[in-house]
């Protein structure tokens, strides 16, 4: 299962986001559509805050293990909450459809 956490602080402001694991949606040997759009969202997600809004992002991943962290470091512009909002409501709608079992997408205050 892929579990992806969404950090906020006390306001609701976005902080950050961690994911791990892999869905194992598909059979072994199969490629994981589930992954690959997973994935999908959340790398383009860290691109555009880095590349378009030009945030400042601390980024840690782990292909082997499926793990991404992405710690923001400063309150973000208009523009990039929508891309955070659109990430989660993308990664909940996946949820929703493929079931927690394979994605659990939760929130945090920190």
């Amino acid at each position: 299962m892929t579990t992806i956490i969404i950090h906020k602080n006390s306001t609701g402001m976005y902080k950050g986001f961690t994911c791990f694991g892999h869905a194992e949606y598909a059979k072994k040997g199969r490629p994981d559509i589930l992954c690959s759009a997973i994935s999908s969202l959340v790398i383009n997600t860290i691109n555009c805050l880095e590349e378009l809004a030009k945030e400042q992002l601390q980024v840690a991943t782990n292909e082997e293990t499926g793990f991404i962290k992405c710690d923001l470091e400063s309150p973000l512009q208009d523009k990039s909450v929508f891309l955070l909002d659109s990430m989660v409501y993308g990664l909940q709608k996946l949820s929703e459809q493929y079931g927690e079992k394979y994605l659990l997408v939760k929130f945090e205050e920190v």
